[in-house]
């Protein structure tokens, strides 16, 4: 009812009269998608370490290191080892875009390289959210990026993507 409620005042200010809302059922619809459409607006990634890992914060460019290969250690000198969410997902992609740059297909690309010309191997595949925390809770040597909202005491924030 609430809801309804606030719908009808959007859409009274957007013609700013009074609008019979009954005889425009689409409208209203979409007016109600605008008004509930930034309460399930995602919290965004954040790099999470176990919560008790002695890693400090870290910058995008120290993440986009460690997630590349380029940096085995967190800049405090404690071994870091990555753990991706699985290739194909939202949060993968979104990652890589945000902290390297690159689309999924230049990640794959990239890692390829790096394997077939023995500089590297990619970061362990745990699958989704979910697993990449508990892994990493469970162990303070591994680095891995969840949606915030998915934070808790087990976890710590080393870095908040934008």
């Amino acid at each position: 009812m609430v809801v309804a409620t606030c719908c009808d005042l959007v859409l009274k200010r957007f013609f700013a009269t009074e609008v019979s809302v009954s005889r425009f059922p689409l409208i209203r619809s979409m007016a109600c998608l605008a008004v509930l459409l930034p309460l399930g607006a995602e919290a965004g990634l954040v790099v999470v370490v176990a919560a008790n890992s002695n890693a400090p914060k870290l910058t995008s460019e120290q993440v986009s290191a460690i997630f590349m290969g380029t940096a085995k250690s967190f800049p405090n000198g404690d071994k870091a080892v990555p753990i991706d969410q699985s290739p194909g997902s939202p949060a993968y992609a979104e990652f890589y875009t945000q902290t390297a740059g690159r689309s999924e297909a230049q990640i794959k690309a990239y890692w390829s390289r790096m394997v077939f010309t023995g500089k590297g191997s990619p970061p362990q595949d745990a699958g989704d959210a979910a697993a990449v925390k508990k892994l990493v809770a469970a162990n303070p040597n591994l680095v891995g990026y969840i949606d915030a909202s998915q934070v808790d005491a087990s976890v710590k924030v080393l870095s908040e993507l934008k």
